[in-house]
C-alpha cells in the first residue's frame, strides 16, 4: 500500500478570550483553583452566531492552502465533532459544500475528544488503499454551547476551536506509521450529555433539570485518561517498531495539565518533547490535537524526519494514538 502523510495543517480559534478571572465573576471559583487543578488560564469562546462548521471551514481552508491541494482534489471529508451544527445533516456535508469540494464522501465522526485521531485512522486507511487520493480531516467544536455555565466543575474546562489536516501520498518511509484505537462503552456515563437523543429527548422536564449539558465524573475520567494515554502510546509505538526515546514530539489531547504530567512521568518522557497549549485554549475536544499540531509547526518544533505521536482519549469511553514520520511530500503524484 502507498505511504500516506499529512500535507498541510490549519486551525482556527475564536477571538474572544474567557479568562479564569472572568469565570470568577460567573461561578464560585478562582484563578488559583482552576490553574492548580487543570493548568488552564483562559479559553476561546465562539460568538453567538458561530457554529462548528464555521470554524471547520476556516481551519480546512488553511490546511488546503498549506498543503497546496485544490479543494476539487479532495474526495473524502471527515469532521470529528460532538457539537455539529445540526443533528442532521452532517457538519462534514456543510463543510464540503462551503469549501467547494465536489461530490466528495463526507461524514461526521463522534468519538468525543478522541475524534480527530479516529478520523486520521479512517482517512489513512482510505487513502493508502487507493479508494481516495486526498482526504480532509477536521476536528471542530463549539463546546460553549453544551457547557452548563452554572456548573463550576465543568464550565472551567472547555473551549471552542477547530483544527484540520490534509492527507495524501508521501514518499516511502514517511507519513503515518501506525495507529491504535479502542473503546470501553461500560464507561459511557462517565462523560456524556443525558438528554437530547432518542434515549431521552429534550422535553421541558429534561431542560428544567439541565440535562442538555455535559456531565462528567471527573475523578473517574482522570484515572482513565492517565492509564489509557500510557497504554495507547506504548501500543502505537509497538506497532510502529519504536520506543518512547525514539519520538521527537508527543502531541497529547489537551484536557488537563495534570493528566499530561502524570502520563509523561509514567512514560518517562521529558516535558520538552511534549506540546502543551491547554493553558491558552482549555479542552477543545476533537480540535485540541490538530490545533496543537498547527502551533508546533508554526513554532518550528516539527521538521522533516521527525517522529511524532498524537494520543487522545474521550467520551465513549474512547482512546486512540497515531505515530507519524513527518515529511516526505511526494511531488511526483
Amino acid at each position: 500500500m502507498k505511504a500516506v502523510g499529512i500535507l498541510g495543517v490549519g486551525y482556527a480559534v475564536p477571538e474572544r478570550r474567557l479568562t479564569n478571572f472572568d469565570l470568577e465573576k460567573m461561578v464560585d471559583t478562582s484563578d488559583e483553583w482552576i490553574t492548580t487543578r487543570t493548568g488552564i488560564k483562559e479559553r476561546r469562546i465562539a460568538d453567538e452566531g458561530t457554529a462548528a462548521s464555521d470554524l471547520a471551514v476556516l481551519a480546512g481552508q488553511r490546511a488546503l492552502e498549506q498543503a497546496g491541494v485544490a479543494a476539487a482534489d479532495i474526495d473524502l471529508v471527515i469532521v470529528a465533532t460532538v457539537t455539529g451544527d445540526y443533528v442532521f445533516p452532517s457538519t462534514a456535508c456543510l463543510v464540503q459544500d462551503r469549501l467547494g469540494i465536489p461530490r466528495a464522501a463526507a461524514y461526521d465522526l463522534a468519538a468525543g475528544c478522541s475524534g480527530f485521531v479516529y478520523g486520521l485512522d479512517q482517512a489513512w486507511h482510505g487513502v493508502r488503499s487507493g479508494a481516495y487520493r486526498y482526504a480532509l480531516v477536521i476536528g471542530s467544536e463549539v463546546l460553549s454551547r453544551i457547557v452548563d455555565w452554572q456548573d463550576r466543575s465543568t464550565c472551567v474546562l472547555f473551549g471552542d476551536g477547530a483544527g484540520a489536516v490534509v492527507l495524501g501520498p508521501v514518499a516511502d518511509g514517511y507519513g503515518l506509521m501506525a495507529s491504535y484505537l479502542g473503546s470501553d462503552g461500560s464507561g459511557a456515563d462517565k462523560l456524556y450529555i443525558p438528554a437530547g437523543g432518542s434515549r431521552r429527548p429534550l422535553t421541558p422536564e429534561a431542560l428544567a433539570e439541565r440535562q442538555q449539558y455535559v456531565r462528567m465524573c471527573g475523578n473517574d475520567v482522570f484515572k482513565f485518561a492517565v492509564r489509557v494515554m500510557e497504554e495507547a502510546t506504548l501500543e502505537v509505538l509497538r506497532r510502529a517498531g519504536l520506543e518512547p526515546s525514539d519520538v521527537d514530539l508527543f502531541i497529547p489531547h489537551q484536557a488537563n495539565i495534570r493528566i499530561i504530567d502524570a502520563a509523561a512521568r509514567r512514560l518517562g518522557i521529558d516535558m520538552e518533547r511534549i506540546v502543551v497549549n491547554v493553558d491558552r485554549y482549555g479542552n477543545t475536544s476533537a480540535a485540541s490535537i490538530p490545533i496543537a499540531l498547527g502551533e508546533a509547526l508554526e513554532a518550528g518544533r516539527i521538521r522533516p524526519g521527525h517522529r511524532i505521536v498524537c494520543v487522545g482519549f474521550g467520551a465513549g469511553l474512547t482512546w486512540g494514538a497515531v505515530a507519524i514520520q513527518w515529511g516526505g511530500r511526494d511531488e511526483t503524484v
